[in-house]
């Protein structure tokens, strides 16, 4: 048997951004669907949480894993999910892009804070402002 432990901050929005999960009563219904089927489909999702408008995943990756497998099922899943329970007043979707960075298992309680803390969060700061954070923090070319 292959053992791995690699970490993945995975961060990704709703498509152009719209503020779609705008109470936190459906953040909270969204983001439990979301765990519930990362477990059914053996993705271990270690934290989630985000704000009206973006999703933030701490995930590890299993020896058969990659991230655009677990994006794409994540997405896919909780898109057709809401849309189904109609939990948004237009059709829901996610944005195509996203981020993910590999955590140290050293940051790992600071990423959990930080993800754990999404509404406090973003009463300071737009996810505009984080965006661009991530991409220089990361040195993301775009």
């Amino acid at each position: 048997m292959s053992y791995t432990k690699i970490y993945i901050h995975l961060v990704f929005s709703t498509k152009n951004r719209t503020p779609y999960l705008n109470t936190l009563d459906l953040r909270i219904k969204v983001w439990k669907h979301i765990k519930e089927y990362a477990t059914e489909k053996s993705i271990f999702l270690d934290m989630i949480n985000g704000y009206s408008d973006h999703c933030h995943c701490l995930i590890s990756l299993g020896t058969n894993q990659n991230i655009e497998k677990i994006v794409q099922l994540l997405k896919g899943e909780s898109s057709y999910w809401i849309n189904k329970n109609q939990l948004t007043i237009d059709k829901f979707s996610w944005q195509d892009k996203y981020f993910a960075v590999s955590v140290s298992e050293s940051k790992l309680d600071s990423v959990r804070n930080y993800i754990k803390n999404q509404e406090k969060h973003h009463q300071k700061k737009s996810f505009t402002d984080e965006y661009q954070e991530f991409v220089e923090k990361y040195n993301f070319k775009m």
